[in-house]
């Protein structure tokens, strides 16, 4: 028996050399992997920095957790007139009609709309949203990562955009209201610009995509995010991390040709962000995306699968066949689904996890 305190020592030597539990928690990392315009029913936990947000009036805005205690949105969804009372931020929400067994919802202590806010088109359409109190992380109910300053975002970088709103231009998504995910590329500023410009049925944008915004879609339309998603996150992954590199800000229509979705470019407002939410840095990681690259045009199913550089994530994209016509109720065509393969920090947090109810037995 006099072996069993210096066991427990040993174990607990190794367990503080690993990081203890504080390792468990990560920005932008999904615990469990189990209609946006052309999107698909997420899976619950799939997108868990995903938050709701609904006003008095009985409309609703994405947002995303950040940290223990703020939320990322659009500065057109708030109304600087209301107090924050009148806007509740549902965290580990699914589906909006029924039970949600995950759910909490919070109440608001503030929100910071950005000061040089007016328009969607003029830019500056962010706002912080800090809650009444911290929030409990749980597999479904985790903060996404932020990337750096001066990250390249390449054209064709495989993203997705995950929301509630529409399935079409004035269509609503139907019962139960399952949160919808879509893939959908980056696209250059230059290269944006140059495409809504182009005459097509729909005709001309008379918007410019400034400096501080992000496009995401296909030239050919079909899949976007719509009305009702504004707020949301537009995120990216790389190396077992997901990132929000865009907030779901406006667009001409939604799935028009040659009408990409526009977003606030996250990385403009880095300093304003720490400003007010300085512990946030540490959810602000060095990335270099390195891909998948896939078609600006969503009827081309082939995707370039870059390789990573130092890999701790391995990416697959898998083509899973399904019906390419299109319609009003939702999910249409192939989908690109991602596989991930165990890296060695999540071997290292499975491992300590063992020693930790080791320790409990002794």
């Amino acid at each position: 028996m006099k072996a069993l305190p210096i066991l427990k020592a040993v174990l607990l030597l190794h367990l503080g050399l690993f990081g203890g539990t504080e390792a468990v928690i990560e920005c932008g990392t999904r615990k469990l992997l189990s209609r946006i315009m052309g999107g698909q029913d997420a899976q619950p936990g799939m997108w868990p920095w995903q938050v709701n947000i609904r006003s008095k009036d009985n409309r609703f805005c994405g947002g995303s957790l950040i940290t223990n205690k703020w939320v990322i949105s659009a500065s057109h969804c708030f109304n600087s007139t209301y107090p924050p009372s009148f806007y509740t931020v549902y965290l580990g929400s699914y589906k909006l009609t029924g039970s949600n067994a995950n759910e909490i919802p919070m109440t608001v202590k503030r929100f910071i709309v950005h000061p040089n806010y007016t328009l969607p088109e003029n830019g500056a359409d962010i706002t912080l949203v800090e809650l009444t109190s911290d929030v409990n992380f749980t597999n479904y109910i985790q903060p996404v990562c932020l990337p750096s300053a001066g990250v390249n975002l390449p054209t064709g970088l495989q993203c997705w955009v995950t929301g509630w709103g529409n399935i079409a231009s004035n269509v609503s998504l139907p019962d139960p209201n399952t949160l919808q995910e879509v893939v959908v590329p980056l696209i250059d500023t230059q290269q944006c610009n140059n495409i809504i410009q182009t005459p097509s049925s729909s005709g001309q944008s008379s918007f410019v995509i400034l400096n501080d915004m992000l496009c995401a879609g296909y030239i050919d339309g079909g899949k976007d995010s719509c009305q009702g998603d504004s707020g949301g996150p537009l995120v990216c992954a790389e190396a077992n991390h997901w990132y929000l590199v865009g907030v779901v800000s406006f667009g001409d229509g939604c799935g028009l040709p040659n009408q990409p979705g526009v977003y606030v470019r996250l990385t403009a407002y880095l300093g304003w962000i720490e400003s007010y939410v300085p512990e946030v840095a540490a959810n602000i990681l060095n990335v270099s995306f390195t891909g998948p690259i896939i078609s600006l045009y969503s009827n081309i199913t082939n995707t370039a699968n870059l390789p990573l550089n130092n890999t701790t994530l391995t990416t697959t994209v898998v083509l899973v066949p399904g019906n390419t016509t299109q319609s009003s109720s939702g999910v249409t065509g192939s989908t690109a689904t991602t596989l991930f393969v165990l890296n060695p920090a999540t071997t290292v947090i499975f491992f300590c996890t063992w020693i930790t109810v080791l320790l409990t037995c002794l």
